[in-house]
C-alpha cells in the first residue's frame, strides 16, 4: 500500500479524486459501499440506512469525523470515519469499495489511513492528551485489509465473536426464574417526564465500569459521555436497559438494543432482533447467576416481541471463559472479527 518514497503527511489521491464531508444527501451512497464491502469480507452486506445516517447527521455525528472519497465520475470509493470513542482512544473505519483495481485501491487505502492518523492526533491534541491510541477492525480472513493495516503500522491484538441465538416465541414464558436473592428490572421510569431515573442509569454505569475494568483495552467513560454515546445508537432503546438486585442492591447490569433493517445475502429483509451491547456483574455478586438471569431475561423479552434472535460479541481470548455462558445458553459464533491498534503522538499546536 505504501510507498518508501512518500511519507503518510504528504498522502494524496489520484488526480481527479476528491475528498469532502458527506451530508444527508450521501447516505445512500455510502450504505451501497458500505454493503459491498461487506458482501466481499464477510459474505453478506447487514449496512442500513438509519445506522448510518445515525453516524454521519445523527446524535452520533458530533463525536465523529468523517470523508467520503469519490472517483472522477463522482462514484463513492472509499469512507473514512474516525470516532472519539474516550480520552485516549479513536475508533477508525476504513472502507474501500472492493471493486476498484487493486493498485487504485492501495494508493486510496494509504491516502484514508494517512487521513485517519492525522484526525486522530488532532483529536488527541484537543483533548490535552500526548498521544492516543488507534483502534480499527477488520473481517476476519479479509487479507486486503488486514495488509493495509500492517502497511500503516497497525498491530492485530484482539479476535471477537460475534455471536447470536434464536429464540422462539415459547421462551417469553418459558425461561429458569432468576436464583434465590436475584431480581432482575428494567430501569426505573420517571412517570412525568417518561425518562429513565438518574440513578438507576448511574448504577448501570458504575456496575459496568467495574465489571470491566480488568477487561482488554477498557477505556473509562464518564456517566454524561456513557449515555449520550448509547442514546446515538438508533437502535437505543429506554426499555432495554435492565439491572439485577441482588440481596436488594443494584450488581448487574443488561444494556440491550434493537437490530432492525438487516437484509440477508440475497437482499431479502430479515425480522427484528435484540442485541446485548453491554453485560457486566459487580465483583462482590459472582456465582449467583447474576449474567444467566440477565440473558434469559434478554431472550424473554426478545420473544415478547415476536424478534427470531438475540446477538452479542464476545472476546475469543478472554481469561473469564464468558463464551462458555452463552454457548450453554444456545449462542453461535456467525462470524469473526479483529481489532487492531496503533498509537500516535498528538499533532502539534
Amino acid at each position: 500500500m505504501s510507498s518508501p518514497d512518500i511519507a503518510p503527511s504528504e498522502a494524496v489521491l489520484p488526480p481527479g479524486w476528491t475528498a469532502h464531508d458527506p451530508t444527508g444527501e450521501d447516505v445512500e451512497d455510502l450504505v451501497r459501499l458500505l454493503r459491498r464491502h461487506e458482501q466481499d469480507a464477510r459474505g453478506w452486506p447487514g449496512a442500513d440506512s438509519e445506522h448510518v445516517a445515525a453516524e454521519v447527521t445523527g446524535r452520533g455525528a458530533t463525536a465523529r469525523t468523517h470523508r467520503l472519497i469519490r472517483d472522477p465520475d463522482g462514484a463513492a470509493r472509499g469512507w473514512v470515519s474516525c470516532h472519539d470513542r474516550a480520552a485516549g482512544r479513536v475508533l477508525v473505519g476504513i472502507t474501500v469499495d472492493p471493486a476498484l483495481e487493486l493498485s487504485l485501491a492501495d494508493q486510496v487505502a494509504f491516502y484514508a489511513f494517512a487521513l485517519a492518523e492525522r484526525v486522530s492526533a488532532d483529536i488527541a491534541r484537543d483533548r490535552g492528551l500526548a498521544a492516543t491510541q488507534m483502534d480499527s477492525g477488520a473481517f476476519r480472513d479479509d487479507e486486503r485489509q488486514d495488509r493495509w493495516l500492517k502497511e500503516a503500522g497497525f498491530a492485530h491484538v484482539r479476535t471477537w465473536w460475534q455471536m447470536e441465538r434464536a429464540v422462539t416465541p415459547s421462551e417469553a414464558t418459558d425461561h429458569p426464574a432468576p436464583r434465590e436473592g436475584v431480581v432482575v428490572r428494567r430501569v426505573r421510569r420517571d412517570d412525568a417526564v417518561g425518562l429513565p431515573q438518574e440513578q438507576d442509569l448511574r448504577d448501570v454505569h458504575a456496575i459496568l465500569e467495574e465489571s470491566f475494568a480488568d477487561h482488554f483495552n477498557n477505556y473509562r467513560e464518564t456517566f454524561e459521555e456513557f449515555v449520550e454515546r448509547l442514546r446515538s445508537d438508533p437502535g437505543h432503546r429506554w426499555d432495554h436497559w435492565w439491572l439485577a438486585d441482588v440481596d436488594g442492591r443494584p450488581a448487574g447490569a443488561l444494556v440491550g438494543s434493537t437490530v432492525t433493517g438487516r437484509l440477508d445475502a440475497d437482499g431479502n429483509p430479515v425480522p427484528d432482533g435484540s442485541y446485548v451491547e453491554y453485560i457486566g456483574v459487580h465483583s462482590s455478586a459472582r456465582g449467583r447467576g447474576v449474567a444467566k438471569a440477565l440473558l434469559w431475561t434478554v431472550i424473554a423479552d426478545a420473544a415478547a416481541r415476536g424478534r427470531n434472535r438475540v446477538g452479542l460479541e464476545v472476546d475469543a481470548d478472554s481469561p473469564t471463559g464468558a463464551d462458555g455462558i452463552y454457548s450453554s445458553l444456545g449462542w453461535q459464533t456467525v462470524y469473526v472479527t479483529e481489532s487492531w491498534h496503533k498509537d500516535v503522538p498528538a499533532s502539534a499546536g
